[in-house]
């Protein structure tokens, strides 16, 4: 697989640079994600889609970067680095925690102006997440919130060191998501909606996700796939393909 261009800004990594974009997707990882969560998407991106993932501070590339343990820095950093690239038709994809990152780097994207990001896709999540989420986890709780969902993760919990190198940032991510809380007095997003989630997810059912339709005013999709919490990854190409489907084109 070709090694993605380089960008300017650490926090965006290119999947893909077509000689001219005509359309850009943008993903939000899990917590505990990087940007190479989304780099198998290249296979399946057409010749003019832009496909950037967002890149958090302290793994991968940004490995020896302080962590950013609340939501309001973090999307602030990553709406500045995404207000600063050329405006294509946009749709923007997150799952799990990426969804709310996603949704609220949406929301400052459009209090600024902007109206090139005409869908958010919104995976594995409800708007608010799980009712019990505890304030704090021990690092025993975070591993075993991890094996729960199943995904990449929990297999390196078996090798001590790849645990004492990953366990920072999992237990980071989980301390940004279980802190935050959308604001109920938040204005309805102008892009479309499309809630996607796995019919077994632990963590959010079907019902739960069509909570997103009243949290903008433009359409809804909702579309449940077979599996857990991370479906996504053996339907990678029917997950990505529905993500890259051709974006609004902008106002004239």
């Amino acid at each position: 697989m070709p090694t993605p261009s380089p960008i300017a800004s650490p926090y965006l990594t290119r999947h893909t640079r077509p000689d001219r974009p005509a359309r850009r997707l943008v993903c939000f990882p899990h917590a505990g994600g990087a940007a190479s969560f989304y780099r198998p998407w290249a296979r399946y991106a057409d010749p003019s889609t832009e496909l950037l993932a967002v890149q958090y501070p302290g793994r991968e590339n940004r490995f020896r970067e302080p962590l950013i343990p609340t939501m309001e820095p973090l999307v602030s950093a990553v709406a500045d680095e995404l207000l600063a690239l050329p405006p294509l038709p946009t749709v923007f994809f997150g799952h799990s925690m990426g969804a709310a990152v996603a949704y609220e780097t949406l929301l400052r994207l459009e209090r600024a102006g902007a109206a090139h990001v005409t869908r958010l896709c919104v995976s594995g999540r409800s708007p608010d997440g799980a009712a019990d989420r505890p304030a704090v986890r021990t690092d025993d709780e975070v591993v075993e919130a991890v094996r729960s969902l199943g995904g990449t993760h929990a297999a390196v919990f078996d090798d001590p060191e790849l645990r004492e190198l990953l366990l920072p940032v999992i237990r980071n991510d989980y301390h940004l998501i279980d802190g935050y809380r959308r604001r109920t007095d938040a204005p309805p997003l102008r892009a479309d909606v499309h809630a996607l989630t796995g019919d077994r997810d632990p963590q959010v059912t079907p019902e739960e996700a069509t909570g997103w339709k009243a949290l903008t005013s433009g359409s809804f999709t909702l579309t449940v796939l077979e599996g857990d919490h991370f479906y996504l990854v053996p339907a990678a190409e029917r997950v990505a393909r529905t993500a890259m489907e051709p974006a609004q084109p902008l106002p004239v």
